[in-house]
């Protein structure tokens, strides 16, 4: 879902979607993504941010051992097994293959498990992705392909969805709109497997990854258990009641936000426009997978999120209600004190409101998002 917003004085339409063109003095820009949100959509940078940033001193508990892996034939600089986390401070770039060897073998002596996922940091689709239990097989197949991955330990005992002893993992969409107030969308949806989970079998990647693509074009069961493959949130609350007698509310959701607030204020003064001469919004998904004991780990980030097509109407919406009515107001005075800097009133007529304020925390509710 990409919509660009330029704001003029001039209107034109292109394939049925107002556009808005050019920039005049006095006007605010307002795009849908944040400079810099890379930090955290792309796997090897969230990576860093994560391993790197002292705001997210607890990640063990919540994102799983991660490390980047460069091809050898980029010369990127190795770093020590006993000193990488200084080395990947310091070097933009660092292969910490050293380090990931380490932690694979101290793993195996101690029984820990030693199975490992391999991703391309810029893949999608389960493009670029290898599943093992080889180290050795892990490096090459990263050398091998040209490009940086992320190597990351593999949950071994993901909680399973019955019947059909399956996996599945958890879309979140996030808005932040341009004083970034970070909002939570109310429905969520669980992207399952058509196929039994099966820890000895590594090969089988309809078994493994619940990506739709590799679902839809591999699995002959596709679509059997749910439509789609997709499980909603009112489904899912029942299901968490009756197999395993807890909440989604409160065994589940509340590690979600608080995952989710801690990688977005950790970003937050490096990638605001609060004092650029433009301001931003951007819809994250938040991916999300569940361990056997109900354990929350966040598996990645996505800067432009698919979204389920029975979701779009109140989504976008209610991207429109929370970013974009908050800024361009149906008021025709530009006075501060005459204009709520959140309206919740979608505008057919755009003025901008360019008053000059500190961050102003939006309402609570609006619409279907709830602010953290």
């Amino acid at each position: 879902m990409r919509l660009n917003l330029l704001v003029s004085r001039h209107q034109c339409e292109v394939g049925g979607s107002v556009v808005f063109t050019g920039h005049e003095p006095g006007l605010v820009q307002l795009v849908n993504y944040y400079r810099g949100a890379d930090k955290l959509c792309r796997k090897a940078s969230m990576v860093k941010l994560i391993k790197t940033s002292p705001e997210l001193s607890d990640s063990s508990n919540w994102f799983p051992e991660s490390y980047i892996i460069y091809p050898t034939n980029l010369n990127t600089p190795v770093a020590p097994a006993k000193n990488g986390i200084n080395h990947l401070k310091s070097n933009p770039k660092t292969d910490e293959r050293e380090v990931f060897l380490a932690s694979y073998h101290a793993k195996k002596e101690s029984g820990e498990g030693t199975v490992w996922i391999a991703k391309s940091s810029a893949g999608a689709k389960g493009a670029g992705i290898f599943i093992s239990h080889d180290a050795n097989q892990l490096v090459e197949y990263i050398d091998n392909q040209g490009q940086v991955h992320v190597i990351q330990k593999y949950l071994e005992k993901p909680l399973l969805l019955e019947p059909g002893h399956r996996k599945f993992d958890i879309r979140i969409w996030v808005l932040v709109d341009h004083q970034y107030n970070i909002y939570l969308y109310r429905e969520g949806v669980l992207r399952t497997s058509s196929e039994p989970y099966n820890s000895s079998d590594l090969q089988d990647m309809t078994s493994h990854l619940t990506n739709h693509c590799i679902q839809k074009e591999q699995s002959q069961n596709y679509g059997r258990y749910e439509e789609g493959n997709e499980m909603f949130f009112d489904e899912f609350r029942l299901y968490l009641l009756n197999t395993h007698n807890v909440a989604l509310e409160t065994a589940i959701l509340p590690q979600i936000k608080q995952i989710i607030k801690s990688c977005l204020t950790c970003i937050e003064p490096t990638i605001s426009t609060k004092h650029l001469s433009y301001q931003s919004f951007q819809l994250f998904g938040f991916d999300f997978m569940l361990d056997e004991n109900l354990k929350v780990w966040l598996i990645e980030i996505n800067g432009a999120p698919a979204c389920a097509q029975k979701l779009y109407p109140e989504l976008c919406q209610g991207i429109v209600d929370v970013a974009i009515s908050s800024v361009f107001t149906l008021n025709s005075s530009s006075d501060c004190s005459s204009s709520s800097p959140y309206s919740s009133s979608p505008s057919s007529s755009f003025i901008t409101n360019s008053c000059s304020s500190p961050k102003l925390r939006g309402p609570l509710h609006v619409g279907p998002f709830t602010r953290l």
